[in-house]
């Protein structure tokens, strides 16, 4: 089953799943934010925004592009737009549809888990991320040499459903070196879930 396929048949069930859980850890990344700019509004983009679960936590000010793969998850992201000044775009974050160096942060909540390839997911951020931008990642990560067999094991059904559950972040930041770790603080079920924020490398750093 294509990702596309199944996320539309789950389209009508998320928000039950992942709405209350995963509140308070959505807000406190989206925290990271800037409140406001002294150069006026920044271009922020979603990827892989969903229902539009992210979006009472954004704030205003700021300029909006909200990514999905499905027009089902995008049509029950529109009623939570309210007064943002967002778009919203069908396309792959696998292959985002936007010229390089677009974007001042690129929000990933539960994507990297999703998608079939992370580090291509990352290798897109990066590249239509301006030089200095930010990356708010949240999501599940196994640690580098954690067995984790059960997780891996439901793995083999899961990831042709809705999500992987064998990604090693460390993996997939190694692939794309122009993006540096900058704070990695685990939130949940022992460190499974990690909010992780990522810099972009300016052209002139040594």
């Amino acid at each position: 089953m294509s990702l596309r396929h199944s996320y539309t048949i789950i389209a009508p069930l998320y928000d039950a799943f992942l709405a209350a859980a995963g509140t308070g850890l959505r807000a406190a990344s989206l925290a990271q934010l800037p409140q406001q700019s002294r150069q006026g509004g920044l271009n922020i983009l979603i990827s892989g925004i969903g229902t539009g679960l992210d979006l009472p936590y954004l704030p205003p000010g700021h300029t909006y592009t909200g990514l999905d793969l499905t027009a089902a998850m995008l049509e029950r992201a529109k009623p939570r737009i309210g007064n943002l000044h967002l778009n919203l775009v069908r396309g792959d974050s696998m292959a985002l549809p936007f010229a390089g160096a677009s974007f001042d942060y690129v929000v990933l909540h539960l994507i990297l888990a999703i998608v079939p390839d992370a580090r291509s997911c990352l290798r897109e951020t990066a590249r239509v991320l301006k030089p200095g931008g930010h990356v708010l990642i949240l999501d599940k990560f196994l640690k580098p040499g954690e067995t984790a067999w059960l997780r891996r094991a439901l793995n083999l059904l899961s990831q042709h459903i809705v999500t992987r559950l064998d990604v090693i972040f460390e993996e997939v930041l190694e692939g794309v070196p122009e993006l540096k770790m900058e704070t990695d603080v685990p939130v949940l079920a022992g460190g499974w879930f990690r909010s992780i924020r990522l810099t972009k490398d300016r052209p002139d750093a040594e």
